[in-house]
């Protein structure tokens, strides 16, 4: 066999072999998810007597989902003398009225709100969080994101766990307003599910590490004072002290029983930058502190834990090359026959691709839906991870040569069933050049389906598809988006230009 062939050969199984690592631990996740399954989290005591309780709101942008927010968090079942609410926002358009005459409302009606407005917007989340925390008056404190709609017992349903003293922080799964929106918002919230209910409760309940999301949970005041407070060397703040809280010797509760109800990106370059910004930041995050993870006396299931948990956006660095490298290693292997495919491809493939289906299945089936919805979305699921490749493995490129960049925030618009448009709405994502790339490696792939379908190699044609489909989707999803808001802004300015001429 020539060199050449032996190398294409050696970084293929070699590429294949990490993601299947990657892809096995997804099998013991689902593993500790029944192990613990039955170990409920329930609160050491009652409290007697309330503790005061600071909800914080950071906003940026918001107008078409702030109010809805502030409406929700007022309307928490909670003493009104023992509650503060604290909009925390650095918005630089109409959302600061809005925001400001919401707050001036329940502020008559006796709720004790602020309206905290900064114009640096230094640190960003992270920033606005640290800085409310210096009039916050609560001993623990709430983080709800503009997006989401807690439901009026979410602090009662909470607070009681921290009568153990050992406990940090409270999270809550996270629900969707407009899962049923489109087949986009159906996958993200199947990918959320899996996340929360089979991720987060294994490791929550096998003692390992798991993290607060940014929102929807509650924290003990001194656990963020004693971790170092919010810190915005990361995109991924929540990440960060979560982290370093747990470091401390602070322990956290996730509760899957408790959600808070959300918005879904609906459109899929703001899913990407959402993406992007949560894998740079677990990389940035896993460069800051596996080192101090490596050396603390912690149990070896918990370090082993916190590698997988940080690194595991380095799987989509790995499908870059493992695109590239599919089509020649099946022309190279073309005269291998079955064997060889036994041997080497069906068992990569159990551990690597069939996971993906367990585990997603798996989170389906635990919060009650039937056996078509588990599975009728598994093709999308699958195509969609493969799909968003190009964006995270930038995303990881970025993080580990240092490259900055700013918190890009995720637009909401305010919209639940299929059929509202967003056309109109002002927040929209940026396009960048990621599109063209992933277009091209629909086309280069779509070569190797056209070779593998003339020489008959049948068995490589699902592999092919799903990665022709992944980036074709994703690409075609983002141009078409791009120039659906480039026609709008034509349309906008060409009224304008036409009233100057007159």
């Amino acid at each position: 066999m020539p060199s050449l062939d032996i190398a294409v050969i050696v970084a293929y199984v070699a590429v294949l072999l990490v993601l299947s690592v990657y892809g096995s631990h997804r099998y013991w996740m689902a593993f500790l998810y029944y192990r613990h399954k039955y170990k409920l989290p329930t609160p050491k005591a009652r409290w007697g007597a309330l503790p005061r309780v600071t909800v914080q709101l950071p906003v940026f942008n918001e107008m078409y989902v702030v109010r809805r927010l502030v409406d929700a968090v007022a309307r928490l079942d909670y003493p009104r003398d023992l509650l503060q609410v604290q909009v925390l926002d650095d918005s630089t358009d109409e959302t600061v009225e809005i925001a400001r005459a919401c707050v001036d409302r329940w502020r008559e009606q006796g709720l004790d709100i602020v309206h905290v407005h900064r114009v640096d917007r230094r640190g960003f989340k992270a920033g606005a969080l640290e800085n409310g925390l210096k009039s916050a008056t609560g001993e623990f404190v709430a983080v709800f994101d503009a997006d989401f709609v807690p439901e009026p017992d979410f602090l009662r349903r909470t607070v009681d766990f921290f009568t153990d003293e050992g406990v940090g922080m409270v999270q809550v799964r996270w629900e969707h307003v407009n899962r049923a929106y489109s087949a986009l918002t159906q996958v993200q919230g199947i990918l959320l599910d899996a996340h929360f209910v089979i991720e987060h409760t294994a490791r929550n309940r096998s003692g390992a590490f798991f993290n607060f999301n940014g929102t929807a949970g509650v924290w003990r005041r001194a656990a963020i004072s004693s971790a170092g407070g919010w810190q915005h060397d990361t995109l991924t703040e929540d990440l960060d002290l979560s982290y370093r809280a747990q470091l401390a010797g602070w322990r956290f509760v996730f509760l899957p029983q408790v959600t808070a109800p959300a918005e879904i990106p609906v459109e899929m370059n703001a899913f990407k930058n959402q993406q992007h910004r949560w894998a740079k930041g677990s990389i940035q995050t896993a460069l800051k502190l596996l080192p101090r993870l490596a050396r603390a006396e912690l149990p070896w299931h918990v370090k082993r834990e916190a590698f997988f948990h940080l690194t595991a956006n380095f799987a989509y660095l790995l499908m870059i090359p493992l695109a590239l490298l599919m089509p020649l290693s099946v022309m190279v292997r073309i005269g291998h026959g079955s064997i060889e495919v036994l041997l080497v491809d069906v068992p990569i493939f159990v551990a690597a691709t069939f996971s993906v289906g367990v585990f997603y299945v798996t989170s389906q089936r635990e919060i009650g839906m039937g056996w078509w919805q588990r599975v009728r979305y598994l093709p999308h699921i699958m195509a969609l991870g493969i799909g968003l490749s190009v964006n995270n493995a930038r995303a990881v490129v970025e993080a580990l040569v240092g490259h900055e960049s700013g918190f890009v925030r995720t637009p909401k618009h305010g919209v639940k069933a299929a059929g509202e448009s967003v056309t109109r709405r002002r927040y929209k994502a940026a396009v960048n050049f990621q599109p063209l790339v992933e277009l091209g490696l629909a086309a280069y792939v779509t070569y190797g389906i056209l070779f593998v379908i003339e020489k008959g190699i049948y068995y490589s044609l699902p592999f092919l598809l799903l990665f022709q489909l992944g980036f074709g989707y994703v690409g075609a999803m983002s141009v078409v988006e791009g120039a659906r808001e480039f026609l709008q802004k034509l349309r906008i300015q060409a009224p304008r230009e036409a009233d100057v001429d007159a």
